[in-house]
């Protein structure tokens, strides 16, 4: 029962997977993504994975738009993102392959203290909103994982598909405006034993160019770590963080404010509970939240994640 748990844990981390430096300070990749049992096998066949998240940010400094610059940000965002995964039951390169695709959608509301005249015009001075409700972008992912005993490995290559809501003379939008590739990898170790669990997972994101502002993110850098204390079989405890550094500066016609490359840390606690809810199918639940810190030409708040993921195992 317990290796089924955390294996139902491990799926909820995999699919939770949805944004200065980076144009506006929004990267592909959404710092917090990855948690505890990330390298973890799941059980073979269909789950359902859905994450409802709360952002709060604010910026005080310049954050470079591409089409403008804006000063003094606040911003809010309340976002859910669900999709399927298939894991497959047949081994690939000795590992277990599993493809997900996932869809956000949600609402976001942004206020700047004072927006000036970008690279391509468009001059507004003094105080603004905007608050916006669509769909985001599409994100599809492939995972391959693989066990021996209390050490799990795991390879992840993700992607962006830009066809959420999205304008560049907005202020709020859903969509990043451009596609993305995020390849990486990962390490879990657990002993039920000790009723111990680690896990860490890197990666590199590959941005292509925004067409739209003819403006291209440099190359992002992150990691998410999550320890936990297993409580019993169903219930563990624990913390979570990440860190994002781009590593390569902004470039493109658009980028002439300089290479922004952006940094941002997190840390906080976690919780996650397993439970059976009849006719094979067993539900998991994860809550964890992050205080953020270290930010540089990105905003800096918090951000709190609920995850929920369903399976019925073979």
């Amino acid at each position: 029962m317990k290796r089924r748990s955390l294996a139902l844990a491990a799926l909820c981390c995999a699919c939770a997977s949805v944004g200065s430096a980076d144009e506006g300070g929004v990267s592909f990749w959404l710092p917090g993504f990855y948690g505890s049992f990330a390298a973890l096998p799941g059980e073979p066949g269909w789950a359902l994975s859905g994450v409802y998240l709360h952002s709060s940010a604010s910026a005080d400094g310049q954050l470079n738009r591409g089409l403008q610059i804006t000063l003094g940000l606040d911003a809010t965002a309340d976002i859910g993102v669900v999709g399927p995964t298939y894991t497959f039951e047949s081994q690939v390169l000795g590992g277990q392959l599993s493809l997900s695709l996932l869809g956000a959608f949600g609402d976001t509301s942004v206020t700047v203290a004072a927006t000036l005249t970008g690279p391509n015009g468009n001059t507004i001075s003094g105080r603004r909103h905007e608050e916006l409700t669509g769909f985001g972008d599409l994100f599809p992912q492939a995972t391959l994982k693989w066990n021996d005993g209390a050490d799990n490995y795991m390879a992840y290559l993700a992607g962006g598909v830009p066809v959420g809501a999205y304008d560049a003379r907005r202020l709020a939008n859903l969509g990043i405006g451009h596609g993305a590739i995020d390849i990486g990898g990962g390490y879990t170790y657990l002993n039920p034993a000790d009723q111990l669990e680690f896990s860490a997972v890197v990666g590199l994101t590959y941005n292509f160019e925004n067409t739209d502002t003819d403006y291209q993110n440099g190359i992002d850098a992150h990691i998410e770590w999550g320890a936990s204390y297993l409580v019993n079989n169903n219930l563990h405890v624990g913390l979570v963080g990440y860190a994002l550094q781009q590593v390569t500066g902004d470039s493109g016609a658009g980028a002439k404010f300089g290479d922004f490359e952006s940094r941002v840390f997190g840390a906080g606690p976690q919780i996650g509970y397993t439970l059976p809810i009849g006719d094979g199918v067993q539900a998991y639940a994860n809550l964890r939240g992050y205080g953020e810190f270290g930010a540089e030409n990105r905003a800096e708040g918090w951000n709190v994640w609920l995850t929920i993921a369903l399976s019925r195992p073979r």
